[in-house]
């Protein structure tokens, strides 16, 4: 065995499972969510589960789970089907005119912020606290304010897998992953 995770499914199981010394997500979690959003998806019911509850869910690591990437691709797709459905349901209340207005005001909130200056554009974690690496979170933030400035090319997916290396005095994560979530939650409302 080399280590690497699995990549075979068995009939039993709709992910490929972890092997070795890698963790997976918490089978039985997944399988609960995923069933109460297939349920959700199909009557209609966006007041239980909607692209911002795929979007900000999370499992339990365990051992011999389902494979992280695997279910995190799924759960992309999920969000994806949601956020259009969110998006035609909302074009038909408010129409093309509020529903392109809310997003705007929306992308022009997280310009604001990812414009500031480099190592102000969050708060940062106290002096013995680690958050997300100033220099990297920067990059990316530069990166996300030309796709919202002016068009350059950034997916849903490279926003959705961005990961950070911690430092002293970093950002705080929590800004930062809502400032990602805003950006998700805009990419996905202009289609």
């Amino acid at each position: 065995m080399t280590g690497e995770p699995s990549t075979e499914t068995t009939a039993s199981t709709p992910f490929p499972l972890a092997t070795g010394r890698f963790k997976g997500y918490d089978i039985a979690a997944v399988d609960e969510f995923l069933a109460a959003a297939r349920a959700a998806f199909e009557d209609g019911d966006d007041a239980h589960i909607g692209s911002a509850d795929i979007r900000q869910v999370g499992f339990p690591l365990v051992a011999h789970g389902y494979q992280i990437a695997a279910v995190d691709a799924a759960l992309g797709r999920l969000e994806d089907a949601f956020a259009a459905r969110e998006r035609e349901h909302a074009l038909s209340r408010a129409g093309a005119r509020g529903w392109v207005g809310r997003s705007r005001r929306l992308g022009q909130e997280i310009l604001d912020r990812l414009t500031r200056p480099r190592g102000h554009r969050f708060e940062r974690v106290g002096l013995m606290a680690y958050g997300y690496r100033i220099d990297e979170v920067d990059v990316v933030a530069d990166k996300i304010a030309g796709y919202l400035e002016s068009g350059e090319h950034v997916t849903v997916d490279q926003v959705r897998s961005v990961a950070f290396r911690m430092q002293r005095r970093g950002y705080r994560e929590d800004q930062v992953d809502a400032v990602l979530d805003a950006v998700v939650e805009v990419m996905l409302a202009v289609g």
